[in-house]
């Protein structure tokens, strides 16, 4: 069933957030204590027993310094002399980088491919390798309410920083055409990307699919699902924590970020996705002050559009690129 509002209420809803005076500021002083810390990035060749692709084990200093692990995936013989176009791919909630032959799809169509682990995640549906070392205070199971106190010590907060570093690292690759790069993901993968949209110039294009972490108020407002609903278990018990939560979750909101991006995007919603409502990505989409289109999946849910997602972006792909 639909899981929200529908026809030209839906396509024209704008959200509710107000942006903070000094959200600006706030993310350039963030970004530039991470550029700090240089770049750093390793990438150690590994054995799959594929033929097709070569894999490498990736690993680049993210927020703090603090190393993110990744998977750097290129067609088969790619070196420095002729640098390919790159996707920089973010992951869903919960999920890590997985084995390095779970993704295929983006080598395969002849670019290469960086999956940036998620800290802290990894342990839901796909295994991951990079841990969250910094403290929190008290937060409940999941990542969404964790060090919500203030921006300052948020989780979003590392997490941003780290999806910002992993386009840093995919442009100090030489096997990367740094001038060349997509960002894309789905559900927190696409709340990412939309972020590193709005913080990071020069992109070639940006996916966002049924994203999440945009218009975080109204979204607890109108689903019970997961993971927005941890904000709910949370001032369930905080009750008198809701002004100071959703202020610190606007530093964190696709909208905002949306308003600042201008790399043309390709954007995906369902209209019947309980956890992404779809108002939520139109908030986000009609924010958004590049070029963009977006695909509705009118019969699905958080799934989106699967496998028509990718059918649909490879031939993008290939008119961004060249």
């Amino acid at each position: 069933m639909y899981t929200d509002i529908t026809g030209p209420d839906l396509t024209s809803y704008r959200g509710s957030v107000a942006e903070p005076d000094d959200f600006d500021d706030f993310w350039r002083r963030t970004l530039a204590a991470a550029r700090e810390h240089p770049i750093a990035v390793q990438a150690d060749r590994v054995d799959t027993g594929l033929t097709t692709v070569d894999t490498y084990d990736v690993s680049f200093a993210g927020w703090d310094g603090q190393r993110i692990a990744g998977w750097l995936t290129v067609p088969a013989g790619s070196g420095p002399d002729a640098p390919l176009p790159a996707v920089v791919e973010y992951i869903g909630y919960g999920g890590g980088r997985g084995l390095p032959t779970e993704r295929l799809l983006w080598a395969s169509a002849g670019v290469a491919h960086l999956l940036m682990d998620t800290r802290g995640q990894g342990s839901g549906w796909a295994t991951g390798d990079t841990p969250d070392p910094d403290g929190t205070g008290p937060s409940i199971p999941g990542v969404m309410t964790r060090g919500i106190e203030s921006p300052e010590t948020y989780y979003y907060r590392r997490l941003t920083t780290d999806a910002v570093r992993a386009v840093d690292a995919a442009r100090d690759l030489d096997l990367v055409d740094g001038d060349r790069i997509a960002v894309l993901g789905g559900s927190q993968g696409g709340g990412l990307a939309i972020a590193v949209a709005g913080l990071v110039e020069g992109l070639a294009g940006v996916f966002p699919r049924v994203p999440f972490l945009c218009d975080h108020r109204h979204a607890t407002q109108i689903t019970d699902a997961y993971p927005y609903h941890e904000l709910v278990d949370y001032l369930a018990t905080h009750r008198t924590a809701t002004d100071r939560v959703f202020g610190t979750l606007a530093y964190f909101d696709g909208v905002l970020h949306a308003a600042r991006a201008s790399a043309p995007a390709w954007f995906s919603v369902a209209l019947m996705d309980p956890i992404c409502p779809p108002s939520t990505v139109y908030a986000a989409y009609n924010a958004w002050a590049g070029p963009k289109e977006i695909t509705v999946w009118e019969y699905n849910g958080h799934e989106g559009g699967g496998p028509h997602e990718d059918a649909d972006t490879l031939p993008r792909l290939r008119e961004l690129f060249g």
